[in-house]
């Protein structure tokens, strides 16, 4: 079987008590879509709406970037504008990064993939990477499948705790080379902004992108909204007054 059959092949029955099932979560039976069509190579696969889901994954994360108008943040986008969550103790984060830590583990050994797994926190939430290999299969062209995989990961976390996590996961270092980028592209966009006086919208994003295009527009001292619907959700950069 190959690596796409396998990746598709995942089931219940393949990881029991784990993985949660498209009867679960309707967010679930989304982003197990995606990720069998990222993996089988499928063009024009839709990106999970982190909205369309679970609520308490759509409500998990915190951080509203200054500026963010009171629409945008009742949109609770997931990792952009949600409100502010209580801090989790140091347990709770244990217990969910080695729960999200086998559940990747099972995906990897479903999907024959190899990587290790590393556990950390990261701003009061747990953060589990996959390292030590490239697995652009678990990435997708713009993080789309790792965006899926994230989402059925905090899906299994909630399934076993109950409670909501904000849990993030990367693999082979994604998210922080995306940062980086996306942060220079931020600074740059105010900084056209603020030259021309002329708003800028950028190109579409997941909720991840978004806000760290906020955080960068905030610090340089613009503001910045998103608007449209997923996946087609975008920032625009104001000018300043």
């Amino acid at each position: 079987m190959s690596q796409s059959e396998n990746m598709a092949a995942v089931t219940e029955d393949d990881n029991p008590g784990q993985l949660p099932v498209a009867g679960d979560e309707a967010t679930g039976a989304a982003a197990a879509g995606e990720l069998a069509g990222e993996a089988g190579g499928q063009d024009g696969a839709a990106q999970p709406d982190a909205r369309a889901g679970s609520a308490d994954a759509a409500a998990a994360d915190a951080d509203v970037a200054p500026g963010v108008d009171e629409a945008d943040a009742a949109g609770a986008d997931e990792d952009e504008e949600a409100p502010e969550e209580p801090s989790r103790d140091a347990a709770d984060l244990e217990q969910e990064s080695e729960i999200a830590a086998d559940y990747v583990e099972g995906l990897l050994d479903v999907a024959d993939l190899d990587g290790d797994i590393d556990m950390d926190v990261e701003r009061d939430r747990a953060l589990v990477s996959v390292v030590g290999a490239t697995l652009q299969e678990l990435v997708g062209p713009r993080g789309e499948v790792l965006e899926a995989l994230q989402e059925l990961t905090r899906l299994a976390v909630h399934r076993q705790t109950g409670a909501r996590t904000r849990i993030m996961l990367d693999v082979g270092g994604y998210r922080a080379r995306r940062r980086m980028e996306l942060t220079a592209l931020g600074r740059d966009a105010a900084d056209d902004v603020s030259r021309t006086g002329v708003a800028r919208r950028l190109d579409p994003m997941t909720p991840f992108e978004r806000k760290i295009i906020h955080d960068a527009v905030a610090a340089a001292g613009l503001r910045s909204e998103s608007e449209g619907e997923e996946p087609n959700r975008r920032v625009v950069v104001l000018p300043a007054g």
